[in-house]
């Protein structure tokens, strides 16, 4: 929720560990909003409670990160965002274990990275058109021409829903993502809702070989899946599918039109592309996830109580320098080993559309910097970019020249 409420601040905390700390609204955030957050990192304690957005601790280093992807038992997910609803049946990323595991591996095999291999080439056909198509314009709003179609039609495809509903489907994640208030979110809900509820009654009449087929007929524990909890299930998969990849995509392109240098490197060796991928998303993560406090505890020396939340800036985890080595700086030859950064999270929850998201990144870069190698931001624009539970881009004006000669 986009409101920066302010509540009392609870006897248990101490008076050194209260920060007037609004993570919807970091302060620099126009002008690099993951420097403004390692500013936060650097300059706030490691653990610290908030006033702002109805009261709530804050994480922000690698160790306290990690140890509350993975315990689930003290860090619930049934509140994923700050101030936000509780889970509700099906809500598979609001979900603990053991029951989010039956959840989950409905979803999973359709992002296995044998499947996903499977995708490369409507990826390449459909980022080549597209940028065939944008090539001789010299400009483009990228996010609206480029980042909001290419993976969000071919996430439409793994779950055969009409390319065309593209226009009505993006605003409703939007809300459900980033709503400027609880109406919003609830509206971006009720109507994601709808629209799934009769895909899966379509589906659920004649099932296909698609994700919403292998939902609706699924059996959970032996019985067959509620309609409901599929409908949930369906939403949550959805809303992320067409909100994530775009997001990412809006940083890694605003960092490139100002770095030329990194442009070159990439259009000089093309084998440097895969960990280019890595390290791009490393500097450039994306998710402020939230738990909920099980049971009153301890935790880096601070006292919790439970039915308070806790933010865990799942994108910090890369920037921590007590992680890795000179953390703002991107090298396209930095060695990636697995706890380099926890964009995609760690344990159960990890993502598992994160085999997609890497292989759309890497067909870009190979495909775009092919046929417009040298580009920038156009001149007298602006990126308009929002910090929330998905940090994004949300518009970013580009121009090149049509002949480079």
């Amino acid at each position: 929720m986009t409101t920066s409420s302010t509540m009392d601040i609870p006897a248990h905390v101490p008076e050194d560990r209260v920060v007037d700390f609004d993570y919807l609204r970091p302060a620099g955030i126009n002008e690099d909003l993951h420097v403004a957050w390692k500013n936060a990192q650097d300059t706030l304690p490691d653990i610290f409670w908030t006033p702002r957005n109805g009261g709530h601790w804050v994480v922000t280093r690698a160790d306290a990160i990690k140890a509350i992807q993975l315990d689930h038992k003290r860090f619930s997910h049934a509140r994923l965002s700050i101030g936000g609803p509780y889970a509700r049946e099906g809500s598979v990323v609001q979900m603990d274990p053991p029951r989010h595991g039956s959840y989950r591996m409905l979803v999973s095999p359709t992002f296995s990275p044998k499947a996903v291999a499977a995708l490369e080439p409507i990826v390449r056909e459909t980022t080549v058109s597209i940028v065939e198509e944008l090539r001789p314009k010299g400009e483009c709003e990228f996010v609206g021409d480029f980042a909001q179609i290419v993976p969000v039609v071919v996430f439409l495809g793994t779950v055969d829903l009409p390319a065309e509903d593209r226009d009505y489907l993006l605003p409703l994640a939007e809300k459900v993502i980033r709503p400027r208030d609880r109406q919003e979110h609830h509206e971006g809900h009720t109507a994601l809702d709808e629209y799934v509820a009769r895909a899966l009654a379509a589906r659920a009449k004649q099932p296909g070989s698609d994700l919403l087929s292998k939902i609706v007929t699924a059996r959970i524990g032996g019985e067959p899946i509620a309609f409901e909890a599929a409908v949930a299930l369906s939403q949550v998969v959805l809303a992320a599918g067409l909100d994530t990849v775009a997001s990412i995509l809006g940083f890694v392109v605003r960092f490139l039109a100002l770095n030329p240098g990194h442009r070159q490197q990439l259009i000089d060796d093309a084998s440097l592309v895969p960990n280019a991928v890595e390290e791009l998303i490393r500097r450039h993560g994306l998710v402020n996830s939230a738990r909920l406090i099980t049971q009153d505890t301890e935790f880096q020396g601070m006292r919790l109580k439970e039915g308070e939340q806790i933010l865990v800036p799942n994108h910090l985890y890369g920037l921590d320098e007590r992680q890795v080595d000179n953390p703002l700086v991107v090298d396209f030859t930095r060695p990636h080993p697995e706890q380099h950064y926890a964009a995609f999270g760690n344990g159960p929850h990890r993502c598992p559309g994160s085999f997609l998201a890497k292989l759309e990144l890497t067909v870009f870069l190979q495909e775009w910097l092919a046929r417009i190698p040298d580009f920038a931001i156009k001149p007298g624009t602006t990126p308009r970019i929002a910090s929330g539970p998905v940090n994004t881009i949300q518009e970013l004006h580009l121009a090149w020249d049509t002949d480079p000669r």
